[in-house]
């Protein structure tokens, strides 16, 4: 049975969207126990094996387990606020209740016959709270490796999906966010229907708080839900245009007659906001050149800035959106 989220009126006035850095830590740990779903991550990948083999996140990994498993939900929560700072969800996680913790790490080890009889299991869960705070040192340990050096590029990736998606709701309403999530999810008759995601008993359901939608960067190709109870109810979702996260697409020809290969090629790169110096890697330009395209772009409408940190940020306007995706082909003209 596919889980089913049916959603009241109060959860339909109060959907919401969060960035959780936390939460993309933890999924990203997952994909590493994912060998045969790395797909878009390829390159991130052999970046990043060194570091990986260099971690000692031994603890971690036993509440990771593979595919079919549970990990425990105070792992990563939904967050309580749409972009928390990876400090305060930490500072949260080492607050979980002991008996909460104990609870949860009691059924992701009963995942793995025998597991929770043996010397480390028992060790973790005779002092739940000690493992708790362990588990979030080793979380911190691997957000600074794994993620921390991309997360402006994440996060770009991330609120640009965030960005698309409001405006489809602006639109066409929440038919028109919810019925564009993922292949997999359904949403007809007010019920989301998760369909490739088995049916979970003690799945948090919709009580008038809303429901979570966090786009992720490596959920892919799943979709995730079913947050067990204290958690509000969550959907987890591929993030748009995160296969471009590493690469720079080609520009569509028509494009590049209008504005040149190469202006045509940054504005196509900028599915998720990049800074100067990024796409100058990208596209293998100078920097000073990539400034003066983005300068006429952006003159030209089809792009904003913003600062983010030390950086200044570029992202396609609704208007580059639409030049850049129109299917405009010479055979079309």
């Amino acid at each position: 049975m596919p889980l089913a989220l049916h959603l009241g009126t109060d959860d339909l006035t109060r959907c919401r969207f969060a960035i959780s850095p936390l939460c993309q830590t933890h999924e990203a740990l997952r994909m590493l126990r994912r060998p045969a779903r790395h797909g878009y991550h390829q390159a991130w990948l052999r970046r990043m094996s060194r570091t990986v083999a260099g971690l000692d996140l031994g603890l971690l990994w036993l509440f990771i387990p593979p595919p079919g498993g549970y990990t425990p939900d105070f792992l990563g929560p939904p967050p309580e606020h749409p972009y928390p700072a990876i400090d305060d969800e930490l500072a949260r996680m080492r607050a979980t209740d002991p008996a909460l913790a104990h609870a949860e790490m009691a059924r992701s080890l009963s995942c793995t016959p025998g597991l929770a009889e043996s010397p480390q299991g028992r060790a973790a869960l005779d002092d739940p709270a000690a493992t708790v705070r362990r588990l979030a040192d080793l979380t911190e340990r691997a957000w600074h490796a794994l993620l921390a050096p991309d997360w402006p590029r994440h996060r770009a990736v991330l609120e640009a999906d965030i960005a698309h998606r409001s405006r489809r709701a602006a639109d066409g309403g929440l038919d028109a966010l919810l019925t564009d999530l993922h292949p997999a999810v359904d949403w007809t008759g007010h019920t989301l229907t998760l369909r490739r995601y088995a049916d979970v008993t003690d799945a948090q359901r919709p009580d008038g708080r809303g429901v979570l939608l966090m786009p992720s960067v490596f959920v892919w190709p799943d979709v995730v839900s079913g947050f067990a109870r204290p958690w509000q109810p969550t959907v987890i979702y591929p993030a748009r245009d995160m296969a471009r996260l590493h690469t720079a697409p080609r520009p569509p020809q028509a494009l590049a007659r209008l504005l040149g290969h190469q202006r045509a090629a940054v504005l196509t790169g900028l599915a998720a906001p990049s800074s100067t110096t990024e796409l100058a890697h990208r596209h293998g330009l100078a920097p000073s050149t990539v400034s003066a395209h983005l300068s006429v772009l952006r003159e030209s409408g089809l792009l904003e800035s913003r600062r983010q940190g030390h950086y200044v940020l570029y992202g396609r306007t609704a208007l580059g959106d639409a030049l850049v995706e129109r299917d405009v082909t010479p055979a079309a003209r």
